[in-house]
């Protein structure tokens, strides 16, 4: 695997709270302030990795995710855009 793969963090306010959510993993976290919210979820995501390496599920993972294996490393997925739509409900 690559020595580093890039992941989305999304970071919202909830009550006190500041929630961070990757959207590829489906992992979140949070934390007393954005910052620290970003690092408790890239800490989430070095435990959810390891975990599946453990139980030998993450090829599929990540593959599920839209990252792409290229020999016996990992590439991110293309980024097109991020952008936050509003819809009539």
């Amino acid at each position: 695997m690559n020595k580093t793969l890039t992941f989305t963090s999304q970071v919202f306010k909830d009550g006190k709270q500041y929630v961070s959510f990757n959207p590829e993993l489906e992992v979140a976290s949070c934390g007393d302030s954005p910052e620290d919210a970003k690092n408790n979820l890239k800490e989430a995501i070095e435990g959810f990795i390891a975990v599946a390496t453990q139980e030998g599920t993450l090829d599929s993972i990540l593959e599920s995710a839209g990252y792409v294996k290229v020999k016996k490393s990992w590439r991110d997925p293309y980024l097109v855009s991020m952008d936050r739509l509003s819809v009539s409900v």
